[in-house]
Order: C-alpha cells, then sequence, then structure tokens
C-alpha cells in the first residue's frame, strides 16, 4: 500500500477524532454541570441528547450536500462548524446556551460520522479499504479516550466549572483537520461522477499500483455510464434491486444503538456511581480504562476485518456481547449481595462488551454502509444511515435513566443483551462478506437481485 494512501486516509480520519471526543467528552462533564446547573435527571438527558438531535440534523440536510460539494469540501465544512462549537460550548453561561451549542456540535458530528468513511472508503484501493475505513473508527476510540483523559485531567473536586476546558480542547483537533483537508485531493469516483475525467484519473495515478491504474479507471467509467443513465431523485435509492442494501444500513445501526453501547460512553461515571464511587473525578477513571480497551479492540479489528472478514467478526462480536451485558445486568441486580466488589465486577463486565462490540458492529456500521450503495446515491445512503445510527442513538440516550428509574440498571442491561439475540438472529441473514470486493461489484451483485447472504 502506497504511504501517501495511508497519510491521506490518517489526515481525515481525524474527523473521526472529532466525532469521538465530541461524543464523549460529556461524559466527564455531567457530574460537574449537575452540580454547576443544579440539573435534573430530564436536564441531563436533555442535555446529552442535544448533540444526537444536532446530529439528526446534520444527517439529514447534508446527504445530496456531500454529492454536489463533493467529500472534501463537507469534511472542510464541518472541521469549521466542529472548531465553532468547542469554543460556544466551552464559554456558555447558560443552560440553554449550552444545550444550543452542543446541537451546532452534532450537525457536524452527524455530517462527519457518514463523509469521512465515505471519503476513504471512494479514496481506497479495494484491498485495503476495510483497514482504512476502520482507521476512522480508531480515530473514532482514540477520541473517546482523549475526551475521557481531558475529563480527568480539568476535573476539580472543588471547581464546579471544571466542565468548561473539556468541552475548549476540542477546538485544537479541528484546526488540524482544517487545516490537512487542504491538501488532500478529492475523490476520483466523484470527479468522475461530475465527469471530471482527467482529474479523476490523475488520482487513481496517486493512488492505485501502475498496473491497475487501467482497470480502475475502466471500471469506474463503466459504472458512472451506468449510473448516468438513471435519475439521482431520492426515489432511485428506493428501488427493489436496493433494498438490501437499505435494510443493511437500518439494521445494523439498530442492534449497534440498541445494544446499549453509547449509554456506557455518555453515562459511564453515572454508571459507575452506581456501582459505588462516590467523587466525580474518581468516577471517570473506569471511563479510562474503558477509552484504553476500546482503542486496543479496534486495532483488532483493523488487522482482522480485511482478512477474517466482515460477516466473520460481526458474528463473533454478537455472540460475545449478549453474555457480558446479562452479566452486567445480572450484577447490578445482586448488588446488595456484592457490596464493594460490584464496581471490579461491573467494570469486568462492560469491559467485555466493549471489547467484543469494538471488533465487530462499531466498525462495521460505517464500513459497511460506505460499501453498499453506488456512486450515484453514495452520499443520500449515508446519510440515511447517519441519520438511523443518531435517530437510534437519541432514543437510547434520552430514555436511558427513565429507564433505570423504572425497571433498575440490571433490568436495562438485560434488556440490551434481549436485543443483541435477536441481532444474532437478524445478522445470520443479512450481514454481507464485502471483503476484496470493489465497490462496483458490490453494486452489480444487488442489480442481480442476490441476496446480502450470498455476497
Amino acid at each position: 500500500m502506497k504511504t501517501r494512501v495511508l497519510l491521506i486516509a490518517i489526515i481525515a480520519a481525524t474527523g473521526g477524532l472529532l466525532f469521538g471526543f465530541d461524543t464523549g467528552v460529556i461524559s466527564g462533564a455531567l457530574p460537574f454541570l449537575r452540580d454547576d446547573f443544579k440539573l435534573n435527571d430530564g436536564e441531563i438527558e436533555w442535555l446529552t441528547t442535544s448533540v444526537l438531535i444536532g446530529a439528526v440534523m446534520g444527517a439529514i440536510t447534508s446527504g445530496k450536500l456531500s454529492d454536489y460539494l463533493g467529500r472534501k469540501k463537507m469534511i472542510i465544512i464541518n472541521a469549521i462548524i466542529f472548531a465553532i462549537g468547542a469554543v460556544g460550548c466551552g464559554y456558555a453561561h447558560s443552560f440553554t446556551l449550552l444545550v444550543v451549542m452542543r446541537a451546532v456540535v452534532g450537525v457536524a458530528i452527524g455530517i462527519t460520522s457518514y463523509v469521512v468513511p465515505m471519503y476513504i472508503a471512494e479514496i481506497a484501493p479495494a484491498s485495503k479499504r476495510g483497514m482504512l475505513v476502520t482507521l476512522n473508527q480508531l480515530m473514532i476510540t482514540i477520541g473517546l479516550l482523549a475526551s475521557y483523559i481531558a475529563d480527568y485531567a480539568f476535573s476539580d473536586n472543588s471547581n464546579p466549572e471544571s466542565w468548561r476546558w473539556m468541552f475548549l480542547v476540542g477546538v485544537f483537533p479541528a484546526i488540524v483537520l482544517l487545516i490537512g483537508m487542504f491538501f488532500l485531493p478529492e475523490t476520483s469516483r466523484w470527479l468522475i461522477s461530475k465527469n471530471r475525467l482527467e482529474e479523476g484519473k490523475k488520482v487513481i495515478s496517486s493512488i492505485e499500483e501502475p498496473e491497475m491504474v487501467k482497470d480502475v479507471y475502466d471500471e469506474m467509467l463503466k459504472e458512472h455510464a451506468l449510473g448516468s443513465q438513471q435519475s439521482s431523485n431520492i426515489r432511485e435509492i428506493f428501488k427493489p434491486w436496493l433494498r438490501p442494501a437499505l435494510i443493511i444500513t437500518v439494521g445494523i445501526f439498530f442492534f449497534q444503538q440498541f445494544s446499549g453501547v453509547n449509554t456506557i460512553i455518555y453515562y459511564s461515571p453515572i454508571i459507575f456511581k452506581m456501582a459505588g464511587i462516590t467523587s466525580n473525578a474518581a468516577s471517570i477513571i473506569p471511563a479510562i480504562i474503558i477509552g484504553v480497551v476500546n482503542v486496543l479492540a479496534c486495532v483488532v479489528s483493523i488487522i482482522f476485518l480485511d482478512s477474517v472478514g466482515r460477516r466473520k467478526l460481526y458474528m463473533i462480536g454478537i455472540i460475545g456481547m449478549i453474555p457480558s451485558l446479562a452479566i452486567a445486568g445480572i450484577c447490578f441486580l445482586f448488588k446488595d449481595e456484592l457490596g464493594t466488589s460490584l464496581i471490579y465486577l461491573s467494570v469486568l463486565s462492560i469491559v467485555s462488551f466493549i471489547i467484543f462490540i469494538n471488533i465487530s458492529l462499531s466498525p462495521l456500521g460505517w464500513l459497511l454502509i460506505s460499501e453498499i450503495f453506488p456512486i450515484k446515491v453514495r452520499g443520500l445512503g449515508m446519510s440515511i444511515g447517519s441519520l438511523a445510527h443518531w435517530g437510534f442513538n437519541a432514543i437510547i440516550a434520552f430514555t436511558f435513566l427513565t429507564l433505570v428509574n423504572g425497571i433498575g440498571i440490571g433490568g436495562t442491561f438485560c434488556l440490551y443483551a434481549g436485543v443483541c439475540i435477536l441481532g444474532l438472529i437478524w445478522g445470520y441473514y443479512y450481514i454481507p462478506e464485502t471483503k476484496g470486493k470493489t465497490l462496483e461489484q458490490i453494486e452489480e451483485h444487488w442489480r442481480q437481485g442476490k441476496s446480502p447472504k450470498s455476497l
């Protein structure tokens, strides 16, 4: 693989780092915000969910924009929005303004969540696409870990306004992304889709091995010619031959989010306070442990996605997620009997869950939706995927504390385990194997009316 391709993917994946940082930073900030603004559970849910509402708005409004402006310009615009949001959150003087600025950050997260993996998928050679797109997921986990470390570094139990610098740190990676993207090319597939053929071929020549350039270019031209004969409006994506791609897109994010993974990301200090930790600062430490495991598990997925394959990793991951969540639920159901050992058992079971989801559903969601749509509707398709992700995410975030108050935290984790059992059955029929396939070959599979399982 050319060093240039890896460098391009790393710079673009800084958007993933921002995604992770701005998603996770609320976790350590919440205990301090609760004290500073005197928030109740309902207000905490609204504050947590505001970024997800913004992400839904970003997903709805920007699919066609990425097809019109290009992937590169959309990432540049997002870097600016991230920077504005970080400063706005850090200097927010009221709860209402903080909610608004978190929603602004959410718009950038919603767009970035699909435009970055789409950019990388379109620019990467087929043999390395899984690894390079999952590099974005690795950067998300690094961003989450960085947010937990920043939360802990700036936490001061004697200062309720400790949360301000936690948010402000996010401006620095936004500047790195903004500057870095000016030096990266637009994707060859987007350029060719706009009839900028010579520019597209030039990008291919800089990315692919010399002996592959002509074949890759000719295949893209063929698919462009085929796509040009079809309409690019929203009705195209709902045609029967693309129905499997839509079911995969919505389904994988449903089971990813309703496993409860982001309740751990957003509420981990609160969860570990329920397990017996009393200090605001100390409650962040288990989150840092989870963040480290997050990163290591994602490294494993990068290594194996292009060798083991997408389908096998999905099945391995979800089979491991089910007992991990069930054990966490049982631990909390018997918390009185477990006493102080609950802290250690809850951390271990949640860490186990994080390992399994980060070698499977977490990276596979964004990877698969970047692969399964044809160029003509890829921006729209990934926008629908992003909308599904953030919509389900918002539901989970907004209902977590309500569920805990209603059926207890033990019952909540057991409920998530039940959802994963359904996800195992669904995945057997709907998760395709896309490793080593070009994006054009995947498109041809759908055109022939074949099932996801047979890919």
